[in-house]
């Protein structure tokens, strides 16, 4: 199949009405609009959500929640996860994403306490809980902030 052999499906090319082109296109005169009122005329109509003057749907109702603009999203990885490294490995973010322990890193990643290492490794991340660290140091390995 080759460019020039491509065609659009049967009916779904519809040709586009012109309005206002005469009695005899069926569409003359008011093209559509109809007699006078707010939609007849050049620049007519109301804005979305707009009911007529009762209270909008979206004023009428109850908001809820907050969403802080300033605050980060950290990723959370525990460290029973990491015995997935080699012993005296360098683990950083991307080799997380590289052994599929992390997608996307976010804002940052933290390391958890939960669960035991058994591997001596130097793990570069950006946050530490107070035991994660304190294992890792156990086992013989680094936690360094980046």
């Amino acid at each position: 199949m080759n460019l020039h052999d491509l065609k659009p499906a049967e009916g779904s090319n519809a040709k586009a009405w012109r309005r206002g082109r005469g009695h005899a296109s069926g569409n003359g005169k008011t093209a559509g609009r109809g007699h006078k009122g707010q939609n007849a005329r050049s620049g007519g109509g109301v804005r979305p959500g707009f009911e007529g003057g009762q209270m909008p749907l979206y004023r009428r109702i109850p908001k809820r929640g907050f969403h802080c603009r300033n605050s980060k999203e950290i990723v959370a990885i525990n460290l029973a996860h990491l015995n997935v490294f080699d012993d005296g490995a360098v683990v950083d973010i991307a080799a997380l994403q590289s052994k599929g322990l992390l997608s996307n890193p976010r804002d940052g990643v933290k390391i958890l306490g939960v669960g035991e290492l058994n591997k001596k490794l130097t793990v570069k991340v950006n946050q530490y809980s107070h035991s994660a660290k304190e294992k890792i140091e156990a086992a013989g390995g680094k936690a360094e902030v980046i």
